[in-house]
């Protein structure tokens, strides 16, 4: 009985499925910048963890070796704002 008392708060919580202050106001900047430049980043990363890793920097490599993932998944966030963030409610599509 407990599985289904807090599905039903959950139900209650926000049953318009909108979303909060902070969200929408990380969507409104995000959705601002290009996609290319998130893509640029991650390419850019990867060159930099290359030279890194010839230059014997093998710990510094490393580290700016993991930045594509991020942002790249930042890059998808931006694109899935722009297509299906909250302003596309807002305007009744």
């Amino acid at each position: 009985m407990e599985a289904q008392d807090l599905k039903n708060k959950a139900d209650r919580a926000n049953p318009q499925h909108r979303e909060g202050p902070i969200a929408r106001t990380i969507e409104e900047y995000t959705a601002k910048l290009p996609s290319d430049l998130f893509l640029w980043a991650a390419l850019g990363s990867m060159a930099v963890s290359a030279t890194l890793k010839i230059m014997k920097k093998d710990d510094e490599a490393l580290f700016v070796g993991q930045w594509p993932a991020p942002f790249l998944l930042l890059g998808l966030y931006n694109k899935i704002v722009k297509v299906e963030g909250h302003d596309k409610q807002d305007r009744g599509r």
